[in-house]
């Protein structure tokens, strides 16, 4: 096992603190003894149901709410392994060296009769519905991430298209501008040519011409009659 919380139960590197866990894990001193954190791997095996959430958790930061969706329930003698965290950091104790901490935990128990198989059993229910739930947010997660990413492949499809109309749009009014600036231009010097022939024409009859050649001064646009 990877995770190591059950280090405040069990030294292996002392056999006597084996030897006693071990007891109070199996109540079984006939035999080869193995040691106390195979024990307590046994334990956790045997917890091999996955926790079902019978309803929505609305905090994911309510641990309490997670167990209580996972239908984990206080044990009858009420303790557990929240309650041994608690005793563990007790006043009278919590400065104390760490064997001392769990020989003073495990008298309690005793004297409460509660067996350190059911704190190992509540944590490992404990455990595996935060893994369980840690996966489903995952999924969550990664299901939004899916959807997002597809409404944003839409919607950049959608700018691009609309972009693209603009685009073309304004491209059309260029042209269009461009075509008329031509067909005036291509006006302006048949007009030249016009006027030419006119004042030639007049100047034969006239000493001051009154044909004028060239643009006329640009009248004020919207200018108010007076």
């Amino acid at each position: 096992m990877s995770k190591k919380w059950y280090n405040y139960f069990v030294s292996v590197e002392e056999q006597g603190a084996d030897a006693l866990a071990e007891n109070e894990l199996r109540g079984d001193q006939q035999g080869a003894a193995p040691s106390a954190a195979q024990a307590v791997a046994d334990i956790a095996a045997a917890v091999t149901v996955e926790p079902a959430f019978a309803r929505k958790v609305s905090s994911a930061n309510s641990f309490d709410e997670i167990y209580q969706a996972a239908e984990i329930l206080p044990p009858p003698h009420g303790y557990t392994v929240h309650k041994v965290a608690d005793m563990l950091q007790n006043p009278h104790i919590k400065d104390l060296p760490r064997e001392i901490k769990r020989s003073s935990v495990m008298v309690a128990l005793e004297a409460s009769g509660v067996k350190v198989q059911d704190i190992v059993t509540d944590a490992v229910r404990r455990d595996k519905a935060l893994d369980t739930f840690e996966t489903v947010q995952r999924r969550s997660l990664e299901q939004m991430e899916t959807q997002k990413a597809e409404e944003n492949r839409q919607a950049q499809a959608e700018v691009d298209r609309i972009i693209g109309e603009f685009r073309a749009r304004i491209q059309a009014n260029n042209e269009a501008l461009s075509k008329e600036k031509e067909r005036f231009q291509s006006w302006l010097h048949q007009k030249q040519q016009e006027e030419q022939k006119i004042a030639d024409t007049v100047s034969y009859f006239v000493s001051e011409n009154p044909v004028t050649l060239g643009a006329p001064s640009a009248a004020p646009l919207n200018k108010e009659q007076s």
